[in-house]
């Protein structure tokens, strides 16, 4: 086992080494990464059978299923690194070009971030989300995942190894800290000189503990407040489909809605079906009903338990839906803007123009007219696969994909100039 402060100094040791791969070389290693990913599949799952075992009782069981890995799991993530692969490759893309009245050329050239350190908890699959898309940025990774995670993570982390090595790569470019204390946390947040960019995914309290203590650059990301408006416009039949789908598809993840506000005028007729669908139903079916966290009007309809203080300030990630009556499209936005974590927001309505209102009132990374809010994915946004998702507007917003986990530099070309 290294300390932290040697797999940092490893990891600026190559820094340079991704920085000048070719895109045929990074696609050659990706795709060396996924196989080996693919074969080692059986490992995987023993390191994964052993942190499922200590779990049991200690979270969740949607938190359980957020960390458990299955064959088909691995596949998928394998497929994520592919598709990595087939991206276009940001590193030297001229993003703008000026033409100076003296002849001077001006072109800012995206190119790689250098070492990207992620914090992260109980997803082992973000692991290889991570090293893929630092490679084909060009950038070396340094990974620290959760305690609960550590065995698969390092099991992972094993495989991309090889598949670096294989094909002649230093297998520095892909770390992963042994330390899961908040002291391996802590030194990540103040590696001034060797981390170049920090990015946190996990719950508010992991978030707020590197945007507050971090002396490196640091993204803010993940915690997702979501909140769909039901508009008294809506198909109702729609809006039902869209809210269930957003909150019992996969309610542990950062994208599933939390906040469900139906306008008054149609909360007599919509919070019936609403709970039918989302509690009787489920019920009748053996699955996990979901808890209705209820607004004093809501509960004039429907019955649930009366919403707290907090419990429209709270990323559940459970099957818990704190629902509000509003006034209309002003009074919903009017309660995002103070509840909402800028992460993602719908509304579901058939009249464009009050649509329209919502999108320029409610300011966050992504919003949805029409649309589940569980789409806020870079692989469902054609980026492949993700870092994070920011929830910050400088310097990248939503999910950040090759060109976000890229900087930029101006290359200036003459013929002699002097000023």
């Amino acid at each position: 086992m290294r300390t932290t402060d040697q797999i940092l100094t490893a990891a600026k040791a190559v820094k340079s080494v991704p920085a000048l791969l070719s895109t045929a070389e990074k696609q050659q290693a990706l795709e060396q990464m996924a196989k080996e990913l693919v074969l080692g599949t059986n490992e995987i799952l023993v390191a994964n059978d052993a942190d499922m075992e200590a779990a049991k009782g200690k979270i969740s069981d949607v938190m359980l299923d957020r960390l458990k890995l299955t064959p088909q799991r691995i596949e998928a993530m394998a497929e994520g690194i592919r598709q990595v692969a087939k991206l276009a490759d940001p590193v030297g893309y001229v993003l703008d070009t000026v033409v100076r009245p003296n002849g001077m050329v001006i072109e800012k050239t995206a190119v790689p971030m250098g070492v990207i350190a992620i914090i992260y908890e109980s997803r082992p699959n973000v692991t290889s989300d991570a090293a893929a898309l630092a490679l084909m940025s060009g950038s070396v990774c340094v990974l620290r995942c959760g305690s609960d995670s550590y065995r698969s993570c390092a099991a992972v982390v094993n495989c991309l190894k090889k598949g670096l090595t294989t094909v002649g790569i230093p297998a520095d470019v892909i770390n992963l800290l042994d330390d899961t204390s908040r002291d391996g946390a802590n030194r990540l947040m103040t590696a001034v000189g060797y981390v170049d960019l920090l990015i946190p995914r996990g719950g508010a309290g992991l978030i707020r503990a590197c945007t507050e203590n971090a002396k490196v650059p640091c993204i803010q990301t993940g915690t997702g407040i979501c909140h769909i408006y039901v508009d008294k416009a809506a198909d109702m039949d729609m809006a039902l489909n869209i809210v269930n789908n957003a909150k019992t598809s996969r309610p542990s993840v950062c994208n599933a809605a939390e906040v469900c506000l139906v306008h008054k005028d149609i909360a007599p007729e919509f919070l019936p079906k609403l709970k039918q669908i989302l509690v009787d139903d489920r019920i009748a079916k053996g699955e996990t009903p979901v808890q209705l966290r209820l607004d004093t009007t809501a509960g004039q309809y429907i019955e649930g338990t009366t919403a707290s203080d907090t419990d429209f300030d709270t990323e559940f990630l459970d099957y818990i839906l704190a629902i509000k009556v509003v006034d209309g499209v002003e009074d919903a936005a009017q309660h995002i803007s103070l509840h909402s974590t800028g992460h993602s927001e719908a509304i579901v309505t058939a009249d464009s123009d009050t649509a329209n209102l919502f999108t320029r009132m409610v300011d966050s990374s992504s919003v949805y007219v029409n649309v589940s809010t569980r789409f806020t994915d870079g692989g469902e946004f054609g980026l492949g696969c993700e870092m994070g998702i920011s929830t910050q507007r400088l310097h990248a917003r939503g999910p950040m994909g090759l060109f976000e986990l890229c900087t930029y530099k101006y290359i200036i070309k003459g013929n002699g100039q002097i000023r």
